[in-house]
């Protein structure tokens, strides 16, 4: 295990859903049922450090879930994630950040839950205000920001900060065509290390081709193939045509 930088084993994760109420039951006082939903059945792989994996799969396959339960998001019902030590950031929007606080502020946060020192975080500070290119909304609560100001800030903290492993979550499509450009070089320029593991969550199967070394297919919280992208994009491509 000298290698692996992440290790998922049986790995379950479920919602409680709630059933919307009808205008009849709103008044009677009937409360409102619940039922569970497993977004993972006993999920289990691992990424090598310095592997690129690409995760596909239909909306509701639980790609997100599972990004979010390897960054500590979820708590699992059972099985297991370990990370061996490793800084894990999350790039995904509306995820990581307290809203009534500014830009600014959520950056020292940020980095502090990633493990960096408050001094390492504030020499950092300008380069990644100017990497987002907020300066003028900085010190304005994140509460404002608009999904593309709010990605544009997560990507730069996780660019910048450069932690051990990233999880991304369908980032590259938000912004401007600048910003989308810039992320992607700099992206391709992180993933360049060999010590630095990436896990991409994307419905653009050319991105994933371009940047992963395997790809993970996940069908209604399974693991339907797992292997080198060529062979499993060809087959989610066939399966989903």
């Amino acid at each position: 295990m000298e290698n692996v930088a992440l290790s998922v084993r049986e790995l379950k994760v479920s919602y409680r859903t709630i059933k919307p109420m009808n205008v009849k039951n709103i008044f009677s006082g009937k409360a409102r049922r619940s039922s569970k939903f497993e977004a993972l059945h006993g999920v289990s792989f691992d990424v090598e450090k310095g592997e690129i994996l690409g995760i596909v799969g239909e909306n509701g396959s639980g790609k997100s879930t599972l990004l979010r339960a390897v960054a500590g998001i979820f708590s699992p019902d059972s099985g297991s994630v370990d990370t061996f030590g490793n800084s894990v950031a999350l790039l995904a929007i509306g995820v990581g950040f307290k809203k009534a606080l500014s830009g600014r502020e959520n950056i020292l946060l940020s980095g502090l839950l990633l493990g960096f020192s408050k001094k390492q975080i504030t020499e950092k500070m300008d380069e990644i205000i100017d990497f987002s290119g907020l300066r003028d909304f900085i010190d304005a609560p994140v509460s404002t920001y608009s999904s593309g100001m709010h990605s544009k800030l997560a990507f730069s903290i996780t660019a910048v900060l450069e932690p051990d492993m990233l999880l991304i979550d369908e980032v590259f499509s938000v912004g401007d065509k600048r910003f989308q450009k810039k992320s992607y070089d700099k992206m391709r320029q992180l993933i360049s290390s060999e010590n630095r593991t990436v896990i991409i969550v994307s419905h653009s199967l050319e991105t994933l081709k371009k940047l992963c070394t395997r790809i993970l297919w996940l069908d209604s919280g399974n693991v339907k193939m797992i292997g080198r992208p060529k062979e499993v994009l060809k087959a989610y491509s066939e399966y989903m045509s």
